[in-house]
């Protein structure tokens, strides 16, 4: 018997080391303001320590090869960037409303210092989060808490926005068209927080609300999910209004349903669900088309008891096959849980091998960003150089938009030791990646992909390769945010 049991986790182990990773992959990490979980470490600290955090972030997760931060620019009401919609976030300045000092643009920056990693930046913001707490006199005059007080119900220990008011989803729209018409932003993201959480004994009290907007014989529940599917709906309008190449994507709670509730529902037994309890409908929201990618929040061990990930991540699989399909995977449990799965180094490496063998699947995001820096360096080596050895494309959008990308002209190429400095110019007015290919036997295989700013027309990008592939053929092409691409250019290195 002890045999048997030593044997088993030798096999996972080497199931997991013939992993092979595919060429398009979304490799995300959620980078949290809120309550400084992640980034800045401390709103008091100096600009130049705030930039140097941000930018080890970043550092950190590109070595890794991943392709996106998601970063929260809302937390409940305020902004990290300038805005006449909300005041300025506490978490950056420490004192909300106050502006940051010799920092003037700080989602501009993070954009600019995410893009050239070669890494996307996904908007995150928490649309009905007013508050984190009860305590008001942190928040500033200009916070909705005072300006829209009507807007606002007190509910267990923080406030929270009306969803059933037309005018919080109108205001939550200039807020999504300020961030898409003004920033060179990819994607705009939600998390779980939509409806709050069930408190026990206690009632979200929005009667007046459902009486004057409730349609005739419609129940409670099936109103507070249509004010939610209104929101999503809008929010995606107004994105590809814009932007039609700038994405969508929401990271609901794990469980949809559990199957004892109804039958569609998953095999689980979690406490609370998005349909039932945040009153939010992810698979509706797929299947209208809404999003380009759902990324439900998985973030228990492959066979916990009560919601086992692997239940869950195959039952998302089957169920929404209509958008790009991200798993949200827990880091932040590793060797922190009272689950004895996360004190072992493989639980990780054996999820993400678990969904690149399921279709349907396109990616991974972990939250959050600080659960892997400085810390688990086993499990660090085993996803860099099991899972993440090579670089991998973005997944495109959903409303994919055919058209022609011209090559790149080549300005100038040159190599010092393993780093290309290539300078390049283009055409194309949605660029997204220059992207680096070593020919094997007639076929490209992707090593480097830099990012191409919308507003610049041309440029220079470094590429840091092996030795073995300077001795091959190398190509380079551009792919636009839709994911089409251009026809392939030689790189002459002799």
């Amino acid at each position: 018997m002890f045999r048997i049991l030593y044997i088993i986790p030798v096999f996972i182990f080497l199931s997991c080391a013939t992993t092979k990773a595919p060429k398009e992959e979304f490799r995300g990490v959620w980078v949290a303001t809120v309550a400084n979980i992640d980034w800045p470490k401390n709103p008091n600290d100096e600009v130049i320590k705030k930039k140097k955090d941000y930018i080890q972030i970043l550092d950190f997760y590109q070595k890794m090869n991943f392709n996106a931060s998601i970063v929260q620019v809302r937390t409940a009401g305020d902004a990290l960037y300038p805005t006449d919609l909300a005041p300025w976030s506490r978490y950056l300045t420490g004192k909300e409303g106050e502006a940051p000092k010799k920092f003037d643009g700080p989602l501009k920056w993070m954009i600019e210092e995410t893009h050239k990693r070669g890494m996307e930046f996904h908007a995150w913001l928490n649309p009905y989060r007013a508050t984190v707490s009860l305590d008001t006199t942190q928040l500033s005059q200009k916070h909705d808490f005072f300006q829209h007080p009507d807007w606002i119900i007190k509910y267990g220990k923080k406030y929270y926005y009306n969803p059933g008011l037309p005018a919080v989803r109108e205001k939550f729209n200039k807020i999504i068209e300020e961030l898409v018409t003004n920033y060179e932003i990819d994607a705009i993201h939600f998390d779980d927080y939509f409806y709050p959480y069930k408190v026990e004994g206690e009632t979200f009290d929005d009667t007046e609300s459902y009486k004057k907007y409730g349609l005739p014989g419609q129940s409670l529940e099936d109103w507070r999910r249509s004010n939610v599917d209104s929101l999503v709906k809008d929010v995606h309008k107004t994105i590809k209004k814009h932007k039609p190449w700038v994405q969508f994507g929401i990271s609901p709670f794990g469980v949809w349903k559990n199957k004892s509730t109804d039958p569609l529902g998953s095999d689980t037994k979690a406490g609370q669900t998005t349909y039932e309890d945040l009153y939010a409908d992810p698979v509706l929201w797929v299947q209208e088309g809404w999003l380009d990618y759902l990324a439900p929040q998985v973030y228990w061990s492959m066979d916990y008891p009560v919601a086992s990930h692997k239940i869950i991540t195959s039952w998302w699989a089957k169920n929404t096959p209509n958008t790009n399909l991200y798993v949200g995977n827990g880091t932040y449990k590793i060797k922190n849980n009272a689950d004895k799965a996360w004190k072992k180094n493989n639980e990780i490496p054996k999820q993400l091998h678990f969904a690149r063998d399921l279709d349907n699947i396109d990616g991974n995001i972990f939250f959050s960003a600080k659960s892997l820096i400085g810390q688990h360096e086993k499990v660090n080596k085993k996803l860099q150089k099991k899972f993440y050895n090579l670089p991998a494309k973005n997944p495109g959008p959903l409303n994919r938009v055919v058209r022609v990308v011209l090559l790149p002209a080549i300005k100038s190429v040159e190599v010092s030791n393993t780093i290309i400095d290539l300078c390049v110019s283009h055409t194309d007015n949605v660029p997204r990646f220059i992207n680096l290919y070593v020919v094997k036997q007639g076929k490209t295989e992707l090593i480097g992909k830099e990012y191409l700013s919308e507003s610049e027309v041309e440029g220079c990008y470094q590429f840091n390769i092996t030795k073995k592939h300077l001795r091959k053929d190398l190509v380079i092409n551009i792919s636009d945010a839709y994911g089409n691409e251009s026809a392939v250019q030689p790189l002459n290195l002799k």
